[in-house]
């Protein structure tokens, strides 16, 4: 009697170790809803797939992938690359290559990171960004409806609707970069930097958006709670 209290001991013990692994599986954040030329890890990437924190996806040169996450969506155009993780209260995702344009419903809907900076809505009127990585360390960031908050630890600045700035990071003695490309619609500006005393960025006015014709977001947007 005493080896089984012994045995039925060791095995509650083992499951009270091991169960928070069976019973904490990874959240969905998304679904693809749109698929070209693109993958999600080492395979191809198809409609209709859903996406957990940490699924990495990647388009190639000709191809664009879209994720519907919650109130918002995210599109990443030809030869880019994006991560998604689970945010403190919404979807996120790191974009590490190319271009990425992003759809919300409100502020905490979706966060977009690019190396130390943190980019999102800037209020709760439906919003449409657009970031393209340049270098490591330099993004281009277009705010094509909606304002658009970036954030380096303390520092932080809003982007208001219909702008485009280049931003260089972690560099507020760097000379000023050559001018950036410019997006669709797009007009150089070639403003002076703007920084302020202790900037962990400096950005660079390059253009004035167009009207945006990303049909799909613009749908998200109409209806961010449609199945």
């Amino acid at each position: 009697m005493s080896r089984l209290r012994e045995a039925i001991a060791a095995f509650v013990s083992l499951t009270l170790i091991v169960s928070p692994l069976w019973a904490a599986p990874s959240s969905s954040l998304g679904t693809i809803v749109y698929a070209d030329h693109a993958h999600m890890g080492a395979g191809a990437a198809s409609v209709g797939t859903t996406v957990f924190g940490g699924d990495r996806l990647t388009t190639e040169q000709s191809g664009s992938v879209q994720v519907r996450a919650g109130a918002a969506r995210l599109l990443l155009s030809g030869a880019s690359s994006a991560t998604f993780v689970q945010g403190e209260a919404a979807p996120a995702a790191t974009l590490t290559l190319g271009s990425a344009t992003f759809s919300t419903a409100n502020s905490k809907a979706f966060t977009l990171h690019v190396a130390t900076a943190v980019i999102r809505p800037n209020t709760d009127e439906p919003t449409i960004g657009q970031v393209t990585v340049i270098s490591p360390k330099e993004l281009v960031v277009r705010s094509n409806r909606g304002s658009l908050s970036i954030a380096v630890e303390d520092d932080v600045r809003v982007i208001p609707a219909g702008a485009a700035y280049r931003i260089v990071l972690d560099s507020p003695d760097a000379a000023p970069p050559a001018q950036g490309p410019r997006g669709a619609g797009s007009k150089g500006l070639g403003g002076p930097p703007i920084k302020a005393a202790k900037s962990k960025f400096i950005w660079y006015v390059i253009g004035i958006t167009a009207v945006v014709t990303f049909l799909a977001v613009q749908e998200a947007l109409e209806s961010p709670d449609r199945p």
